[in-house]
């Protein structure tokens, strides 16, 4: 299953206004007839988290002509990760898994062991800086469903 997210309108979405080169903003991210929708949202409209959002994250509007290497904010990733915590939707289930594979090759968490529950494999993950442990389900992906869910993670991350 692939999610297309689209890119920034460099629009807010709940006034309209244009939103300027380097703008800080707010992405927010819904799960809609399990397609993720993507809405910009200025400072200014910005109250609070809709509780019906996927995930949401802050960012600066790109420069027009922004064609440069894709940088990846890992407390990014990390905040998607938390959040995602819980879910039990298989969508959801899976991003989180991609989400914790790439916190994993960058360090911010560390494997500690499998634990088999209920015939289920939940990867035991802690950060090492403040041993908080985390639990993530394996949904036993096959590489073409994690090259998939890889390309959603870096596709939601480039259209921050």
């Amino acid at each position: 299953m692939t999610y297309d997210i689209a890119a920034t309108s460099r629009r807010c979405t709940r006034t309209g206004r244009q939103l300027q080169p380097g703008e800080r903003h707010m992405v927010v991210l819904y799960d809609r007839d399990e397609k993720l929708v993507r809405e910009d949202v200025s400072m200014e409209a910005w109250q609070t988290p809709p509780s019906d959002a996927f995930a949401w994250w802050q960012c600066k509007a790109p420069a027009v002509d922004a064609n440069s290497r894709l940088i990846i904010d890992d407390g990014l990733v990390y905040d998607c990760f938390t959040r995602l915590e819980g879910q039990d939707e298989p969508q959801k289930v899976n991003f989180r898994y991609v989400l914790a594979l790439w916190l994993l090759r960058k360090r911010r968490l560390k494997f500690e062991e499998v634990q088999k529950q209920s015939g289920s494999d939940w990867l035991m993950l802690r950060e090492p800086r403040v041993k908080k442990m985390h639990r993530v389900l394996d949904p036993h992906l096959n590489e073409e469903a994690i090259a998939v869910a890889q390309q959603e993670v870096e596709t939601m991350l480039r259209a921050a």
